[in-house]
């Protein structure tokens, strides 16, 4: 198979589709496949110019946009590697990964908050050099992407697979005249992957700037879209418009409906088979690391209800504490080890996770059933430990979302002096339903979803959005910031609390 170099994709396009052909359409902009190489060459000149040399990394925290397109080709283009982040990112955090990535540009959306720590505009580079052709180079590595969300601790996962690309290789299932929409943030790795493969193999793109339900179902009516990868949330908040509003846009065309990212709830993946058909929804499990993920469209997932599915060129174990496997249906840690040949991937700010035989984990709990279907049950560093049992915050999180009132929970473990840890709900309540909850209400909606250990025992509402656009939620920083009002609340009580007397 041929190999092009990821740089030399638009050209490749270009020639193949016509100069004109659209390649990314955003909102109300089109980039041409003629316009993305020519305005990818010219940023590519302006990072050489730059300092910018093969091998380096260049950070890009930009939002969805034709720019963020166009600044990743000119990375490729001169060898270099994007590390991507948050456009919202912290400036305490980026400055964590800046230290890890030692970049040798930033590229930001919000480029003044960020400018003392060397960030450029997006615009920036257009106006340098020529787009006469750039000699050809490959990268070293394709991407490099954030993470540390949910654990505090920022690190980059390093892909070694190299800045080029097999003509003809296929990506989660979407054929070659496939419309391919992309509702999520590009600086997610699903997202990113999605989209750039999708460039890749010359597949018309639609972006969107940001996620809106009944946007997205008026993209697919107007571009007849075949593909598109959701998060739960997107599915969520899609199944939950009215019936006539759904039932306004013409969505056949959808072959390929993804979802991944996070847990799915059991009754809305039921939902969505129920609507579109189950041979058109399927589910994958793996991890930025890429050792090793698991498939399942919905035919098969009705047969193994709640499952991730099979494993997809790599093995799985679950292994207990000791490291031992464990029976059928047991719940541990999950491992997974690649049975194809596997480019790897390296952490910065972070050690691996590898065990003997070559087994990694991504730090997820769950089981594997007797067909050898994987389930999952949450991350090990979520798992709330109460009186002696282990709760699994997403089997909660899933049981309160059941409510029609709901838009979004978060549920976390707080110190308990007398358990160890206390179930702690945080709720988001929908504001276009008309209908409300309170907290003794909703604890006994979920008396009848969940054993009474599981059960909440504070609720919290917030009108605050819980979750990123990529379904993403940052649950150690929830945690953190509750138990320190906790001990602000208890300190406080303790400096009122009447003296005795000496």
């Amino acid at each position: 198979m041929l190999s092009i170099p990821l740089g030399n994709i638009p050209r490749h396009h270009a020639t193949r589709l016509g100069e004109d052909a659209v390649a990314v359409r955003i909102g109300e902009t089109a980039l041409s496949w003629g316009d993305l190489d020519a305005r990818s060459t010219r940023r590519a000149r302006a990072l050489l110019a730059h300092g910018v040399s093969q091998g380096d990394m260049v950070t890009l925290a930009l939002d969805n946009s034709v720019a963020f397109f166009e600044w990743t080709f000119a990375v490729w283009k001169v060898g270099a590697v994007p590390h991507l982040a948050s456009w919202r990112i912290p400036e305490t955090e980026l400055a964590a990964m800046l230290d890890l990535a030692r970049p040798a540009a930033v590229i930001a959306t919000d480029h003044e908050r960020l400018a003392h720590l060397g960030a450029l505009p997006p615009q920036w580079g257009l106006a340098e050099g020529s787009d006469a052709t750039l000699p050809e180079t490959v990268a070293p590595y394709w991407k490099a992407m954030s993470s540390g969300g949910s654990t505090g601790r920022p690190k980059i996962i390093v892909d070694h697979k190299p800045g080029s690309h097999l003509v003809g290789s296929t990506y989660l299932q979407v054929a070659a005249a496939d419309v391919v929409l992309n509702p999520g943030p590009l600086y997610h790795n699903a997202p990113f992957s999605m989209t750039h493969n999708a460039l890749f193999n010359g597949n018309p793109l639609i972006t969107m700037p940001r996620f809106d339900a009944e946007e997205a179902l008026r993209l697919i009516d107007r571009w007849g879209v075949a593909s598109v990868n959701f998060v739960p949330t997107m599915m969520l908040r899609i199944w939950r418009l009215p019936d006539d509003v759904k039932a306004r846009y013409d969505v056949s065309t959808l072959r390929n409906v993804w979802h991944m990212a996070a847990p799915m709830p059991v009754w809305l993946k039921k939902a969505w088979i129920d609507w579109l058909g189950p041979e058109k929804i399927n589910e994958a499990y793996a991890g930025t690391e890429a050792v090793g993920a698991t498939t399942i469209n919905g035919v098969d997932w009705l047969a193994h209800e709640g499952s991730v599915g099979r494993p997809r060129n790599c093995e799985v174990l679950v292994l207990d504490e000791d490291g031992a496997k464990v029976p059928a249906n047991t719940v541990g840690e999950i491992w997974l080890k690649p049975t194809v040949a596997n480019k790897g991937y390296h952490y910065l700010g972070a050690p691996q996770r590898a065990e003997e035989g070559g087994f990694e984990s991504l730090g997820d709990y769950g089981w594997l059933d007797g067909d050898g279907y994987l389930y999952l049950a949450d991350r090990r560093t979520d798992l709330i430990i109460s009186g002696g049992s282990n709760i699994f915050p997403a089997e909660v999180e899933s049981a309160i979302m059941e409510h029609p009132a709901v838009d979004g929970a978060v549920v976390i473990g707080l110190p308990d002096e007398d358990l160890g840890a206390s179930v702690h709900a945080i709720v988001r309540l929908r504001t276009d339903c008309g209908e409300t909850v309170d907290q003794s209400e909703l604890l006994q909606f979920l008396r009848g979803r969940l054993v009474t250990y599981k059960l909440p025992r504070s609720v919290e509402f917030t009108d605050q959005p819980l979750r990123d656009d990529a379904g993403k939620v940052r649950r150690s920083q929830l945690r953190e910031e509750r138990i320190i009002s906790l001990n602000q609340k208890r300190d406080t009580a303790s400096t009122a609390a009447p003296q005795g007397i000496s």
